[in-house]
């Protein structure tokens, strides 16, 4: 352990005093020391090294004393400018016209001026610093001073006081007693604290009601002058059912006396004034008007009619105003209601003459049908009949056109086929216009082979379009179409002979390009074009452009049969003409999804083969005498062998009786006593082995051929093509092989 002849507790000054006393001490031992040995002499030097310690350690004590005294200087200094600081922001906050205060982060008043919370004189004592918000909220509301709303406690004013402390910037006015109005305003400090400011704003908020008055003054004016202007009657009544505002018209159309109309009369007064003067419409009644008028609950509107002295009719309309008051006016529709009865007056006279037109229309129009279905079936029931000798006609002149020597009488012969082929076609377009008026037209869809169709309608036009020197070209096609091909092929051959038969020169081209899932058929030529005033009426009934063109070049049912045709079978016909340069007329077709197989046409077949008709023998099995006549010269003309008869008995016997059994069997369709062809042939076929069959018949329908198809036979059309009758000989001569199905 370490003696220290110094405290080091003690201060610098005293130490220093110490330390001379230890040196004198031991300079005094040095001068008196009697030793020789020159132990004084390190004494001697030992102090004088202390002494310089101790002078060091002294000038380190100035100095530090020095830096102490200046530190106090400068504390001094800023307690002086921090108290300058001070009492300029008080003097300066308490300069400041409104009330000011500053809360700290933690909610507690640091400082105010005098003129906080000088409106309230009761709580001023208590505002000191140290004094927390919500304590301050609590002396406010709970002020004397503080005017609220009967509707408001002092408690309830605290809560929202402090649920807008909680904003970031507040500002609301705050009505004090004596008519006088103090706007606060809250503005937060970086640091979290709160000032507030208080503004005595009683003059401004006075200003602002003088002029809210002389604004509502200026409005009620206005609003008077509107109501004087207005032609409804308009009465006004308060939540307490008081009269606060009415015009003049509102006395006029009620029929009450102006002096009635005061400011303050009851609803009750005026109403019991004039309910038993009027009637109410629509099931309302004076009742229900002063429950709706007496209702606790939100009012709807209120609307209904009614009647004052003999014609005037009032319409009433009654709705709640935000201050639980309501309005009511009053609307003369007198000559509204006279003229809506008018109207409806007007209307069962009209609707009874319309329904009298009506009926007579629908009389015209059965009439107009029946006529119509007359003439239809005229037409078939001719058409039909005149068939028959058609037919045997065509076979007779076959047989002398085959038969004649000379040229001058094979010459008679074609000229007089012509003819009878004019005659057929248009007994066939006829037939056709007559069906499809008449609603009997069936359809029967399916795959079409396009292309193969569109060869043959080339090959049969080819001779047509060569003789006028236009060029028929055909564009081939692979594609199947759903469509019925006999109808198809109706509609493609009259677009293709309208357009030779009009095309003087040029070209027509036929062809389909595929759209989406559909194709469209298109036949172009470059004819003289159709003007637009005849787009219309070329689709009529025996309606031609060229009106000097003769009877046998058409009688104008082709254009007829084709828009009907595509009507029925569903397929959009357009037309696209320009005068000198030609016209294309359009089909739309729908195409067969993959998998489907086109259907066999009538011309799906054709054959070209010859061979020797010499020992054929043919039954043949008609009723009509001069068509069993003709038919067996044709036939025989061609060197068939004929067994003749006029019905299946007939045949029968006939066949037993020369023990021979017939090649083929040509039978007509309808034959004597209501038996069939079809079924006297099957039966006949049945006996001798299965047999080629030909069905002559003019029924054209789908039921006839289905069955045909069904069977096996074959069809032909009366009137008889020969040419289609000798190429289904020829594929049952010998050697050949058995039609089965359609025919060409």
């Amino acid at each position: 352990m370490t003696l220290s002849l110094i405290d080091p507790n003690d201060p610098l000054e005293r130490q220093n005093e110490k330390l001379l006393k230890i040196a004198e001490s031991l300079m005094r031992r040095v001068e008196e020391s009697t030793d020789a040995s020159g132990a004084a002499y390190a004494q001697f030097q030992r102090a004088a090294m202390l002494e310089q310690e101790v002078r060091a350690r002294t000038l380190d004590l100035e100095r530090a004393l020095d830096l102490l005294n200046e530190s106090n200087a400068r504390l001094a200094q800023a307690n002086r400018e921090t108290e300058a600081a001070r009492s300029n922001l008080a003097n300066a906050i308490e300069t400041v016209q409104e009330g000011f205060a500053l809360f700290n982060a933690d909610e507690e008043l640091v400082m105010c001026n005098s003129r906080f919370g000088m409106h309230m004189p009761d709580i001023r004592s208590a505002l000191s610093p140290g004094l927390s918000f919500a304590q301050y909220v609590e002396l406010v509301s709970q002020s004397s001073y503080l005017s609220l709303p009967d509707t408001e406690t002092p408690q309830e004013w605290a809560r929202r006081r402090m649920a807008r402390h909680a904003d970031e910037h507040v500002i609301f006015n705050v009505r004090m007693i004596w008519n006088r109005w103090v706007q606060v305003s809250e503005h937060r400090t970086p640091d979290g604290g709160t000032v507030i400011l208080q503004t005595d704003v009683t003059d401004i908020m006075r200003i602002e009601r003088q002029e809210r008055e002389r604004i509502l003054d200026d409005q009620a004016r206005l609003i008077r002058a509107t109501l004087e202007h207005i032609d409804q009657g308009l009465c006004i009544f308060d939540s307490k059912l008081r009269l606060v505002g009415w015009n003049k018209r509102a006395s006029e159309l009620l029929a009450i006396p102006a002096a009635r109309f005061q400011m303050g009369a009851q609803f009750a007064t005026l109403f019991n004034r004039f309910r038993t003067d009027v009637t109410f419409d629509d099931g309302m009644n004076a009742d229900a008007v002063e429950a709706w008028v007496g209702s606790d609950n939100n009012r709807p509107p209120l609307s209904f009619e009614i009647h004052r002295g003999r014609s005037t009719i009032l319409s009433v309309f009654a709705q709640e105003m935000p201050d639980r008051g309501f309005v009511i006016s009053f609307t003369d529709v007198t000559a509204e209601r006279q003229a809506a009865q008018a109207i409806i007056e007007a209307k069962e006279q009209l609707e009874q003459r319309v329904a009298d037109r009506t009926a007579e229309l629908a009389e015209a129009l059965k009439e107009a049908e029946r006529a119509n279905a007359t003439k239809s079936r005229f037409v078939a029931a001719a058409s039909h009949d005149l068939l028959q000798p058609l037919s045997a006609a065509k076979l007779y002149v076959s047989s002398l056109e085959n038969g004649a020597a000379g040229e001058a009488e094979r010459g008679i012969a074609h000229k007089a086929s012509s003819a009878l082929g004019s005659v057929e076609h248009i007994l066939e377009a006829l037939l056709d216009i007559s069906k499809l008026d008449s609603g009997r037209a069936s359809v029967h869809v399916s795959p079409v082979q396009l292309g193969g169709m569109l060869q043959q309608l080339g090959d049969a036009f080819g001779p047509a379009a060569s003789a006028k020197g236009l060029d028929l070209r055909i564009v081939s096609s692979s594609a199947l179409v759903q469509s019925d091909a006999t109808y198809l092929r109706r509609i493609l051959q009259n677009l293709i002979s309208n357009a030779i038969r009009y095309t003087d020169a040029g070209r027509v081209l036929i062809g389909a390009r595929r759209q989406g899932d559909h194709l469209l058929i298109e036949v172009r030529d470059t004819g003289p074009g159709i003007p637009d005033s005849a787009r219309d009426t070329i689709f009529q009934e025996f309606q031609r452009l060229d009106a000097a063109a003769s009877a046998a070049e058409g009688m104008g049912l082709g254009l007829a049969i084709v828009e009907r045709a595509c009507a029925l079978l569903g397929h959009p016909l357009t037309l696209v003409s320009q005068e000198g340069r030609g016209s294309v007329f359009s089909v739309r077709v729908p195409l067969v999804a993959s998998g489907g197989q086109a259907r066999a046409h009538p011309d799906a077949q054709t054959s070209n083969q010859t061979g020797d008709l010499q020992s054929l023998i043919a039954l043949v099995i008609e009723n009509e005498d001069s068509m069993r006549a003709a038919l067996t010269m044709a036939l025989e003309t061609w060197g068939v062998q004929v067994l003749a008869c006029a019905s299946e008995d007939e045949a029968s016997t006939l066949l037993q009786e020369i023990g021979v059994g017939p090649d083929v069997i040509i039978a007509d369709y309808q034959l004597d006593d209501g038996h069939l062809g079809t079924e006297a042939a099957s039966r006949i076929s049945d006996d001798f082995g299965r047999l080629p069959v030909c069905i002559i018949s003019a029924d054209r329908s789908v039921e006839l051929t289905e069955r045909c198809n069904s069977q096996g036979f074959a069809l032909i059309h009366k009137p008889i093509d020969t040419n289609k009758l000798l190429a289904f000989l020829l594929n049952c001569a010998p050697g050949q092989v058995s039609p089965v199905g359609l025919i060409p």
